[in-house]
C-alpha cells in the first residue's frame, strides 16, 4: 500500500468520527465577534459576524 492511500484512509476515519448522527460533519465555532461574542463564519478572506456584518478581513490585523 502507497503512503499516500494510507492517509487518505486515517482521514476518512478521522472525517467519520466527526460525523453526528445525521451523517454532517461537525464544524468549531469561529472567532467571537468582539462587539458581540457570537461565532463569525469565515468567507474566503472575510470574517462575518451574523449580527454585524464583516468584521475582518485579510487586510486587518488582528489577534
Amino acid at each position: 500500500m502507497s503512503t499516500a492511500a494510507a492517509g487518505s484512509d486515517v482521514s476518512d476515519a478521522n472525517e467519520a468520527e466527526d460525523r453526528d448522527e445525521s451523517g454532517t460533519v461537525e464544524t468549531p465555532p469561529g472567532r467571537p465577534c468582539p462587539l458581540c461574542e457570537r461565532p463569525m463564519a469565515r468567507r474566503h478572506c472575510k470574517y462575518v459576524c451574523p449580527e454585524h456584518g464583516v468584521v475582518y478581513d485579510c487586510s486587518d490585523t488582528f489577534w
